[in-house]
């Protein structure tokens, strides 16, 4: 019940899914392994002015009044619903909560409402005076807070977003709770509901979102030669983390092992990667070793995989400097659901897992021409029967923010 380390041994016994491709792990996953797109136009809010027109979005109740933040507290409640079902803890959940969601502020609507009062900010701000459904809707901490409520977490919640790796950052916090000996159990939450005017042309402008428009489903390539760029997506996953010990001793069914992370920072520019790729290495080398494993030890890697040429080629050069000549096949959901940003990590995680379950790799699809430069085994456009006994599940964010997970068989 211990590691190399000393450390508790860490299972994971509840996930949930809410992704492009349905709702829960199971509808979910099914999707991955038949390698179908989730990747729809845009039908949320009009497009028409904009260069990309298509994400993975999650259709929801209501959804066209809904602001952002509303729509990661939905979404992330549904996933925690499951998990927690399916974790079988009971009444008030016995650890604290760890969220990972984007960074939360006043939507454009929003905005325009305020401004009729006046277009300078001094005006808008007193304008937003008393608004209190204004404030805790956009608060931060704010969803946190209610979704501890809902699950009777124990605790602060704790909210955090690490870009791109925000997902993986909030299991590595779980981790590392039960690890210290800080919690028996842990709530690990990703979730993203971004697909709006907004951040759709905030990455435009950074040129970094295909613009195959008339295609959608071929739209995200990663690692394919014509990659273009990512799509952008929204979603969440949910895992109830604990000890071994404390799985077993309850009777708890135990879904696989958190076995060790990897953080590396990287503060070389905003969006591009070090091209030494120092960070990105390091990291994946860390959580390998974190493990108490060698590289030789992976059975298959779930790549970050993007669909941006930079992405791509730098997880490529990560992957040859870590495994060598012989590395372990890797593949990209994100070529299936796109790219959901904060929720990323987690879903890959709860994928990685089910990788290890059912002894199946998910593929990449859109793989039509190959890029000379990247010699890997990228499963390409079919799922794939194999025995799969540790993943490693990169998640590599915009600003240097870099986080690896090992996951592993249960016992």
């Amino acid at each position: 019940m211990r590691d190399h380390l000393g450390r508790p041994v860490v299972a994971v016994t509840g996930m949930g899914l809410v992704t492009p491709l349905g709702f829960g792990v199971a509808e979910s996953w099914a999707g991955l392994l038949a390698g179908r797109s989730g990747i729809r136009r845009i039908t949320r809010f009009p497009t028409d002015h904009l260069k990309t027109r298509i994400a993975g979005q999650v259709t929801l109740p209501g959804e066209e009044a809904l602001a952002s933040p509303e729509r990661v507290e939905r979404m992330a409640a549904m996933a925690a619903a499951e998990a927690v079902g399916q974790a079988g803890t009971g009444g008030r959940f016995p650890g604290p909560l760890f969220l990972g969601m984007p960074p939360v502020e006043v939507e454009w609507p929003q905005r325009l409402a305020l401004a009729r009062a006046g277009a300078t900010y001094p005006a808008m701000a007193e304008a937003a005076t008393g608004q209190r459904a204004l404030f805790e809707t956009f608060l931060f901490g704010g969803i946190g807070e209610r979704l501890a409520q809902r699950f009777g977490t124990r605790g602060v919640p704790v909210s955090v977003t690490t870009a791109c790796a925000t997902g993986a950052s909030a299991i590595q916090l779980g981790l590392e709770a039960i690890q210290r000996g800080e919690a028996a159990a842990a709530l690990c939450i990703g979730a993203e509901g971004s697909v709006a005017p907004e951040p759709l042309v905030r990455f435009s402008l950074l040129s970094a979102l295909s613009t195959r428009n008339d295609e959608p489903e071929r739209a995200s390539r990663p690692f394919e030669k014509t990659r273009e760029g990512f799509v952008l997506s929204e979603g969440a996953a949910a895992l109830v983390l604990e000890s071994l010990e404390s799985a077993q001793a309850r009777g708890a069914e135990v879904l696989g092992l958190v076995l060790g992370a990897g953080e590396r920072a990287d503060s070389f520019h905003r969006t591009r990667s070090n091209p030494d790729g120092g960070a990105i290495i390091g990291a994946m080398r860390s959580a390998i070793l974190d493990a108490g494993l060698a590289p030789a030890d992976i059975s298959y890697v779930n790549a970050h995989g993007t669909g941006t040429p930079e992405n791509d080629k730098m997880e490529t050069l990560g992957m040859r400097a870590v495994f060598g000549e012989a590395p372990p096949p890797i593949s990209s959901n994100k070529s299936m659901i796109g790219h959901t940003l904060s929720a990323a990590g987690a879903i890959e995680a709860v994928a990685s897992l089910l990788s290890i379950r059912d002894g199946m790799l998910p593929p990449t699809i859109n793989h039509e021409l190959p890029d000379p430069a990247i010699a890997l085994d990228l499963v390409p456009n079919v799922a794939r029967a194999a025995k799969v006994e540790r993943v490693l599940s990169n998640s590599f964010g915009f600003g240097g923010q870099n986080v690896c997970l090992v996951l592993g068989a249960a016992p």
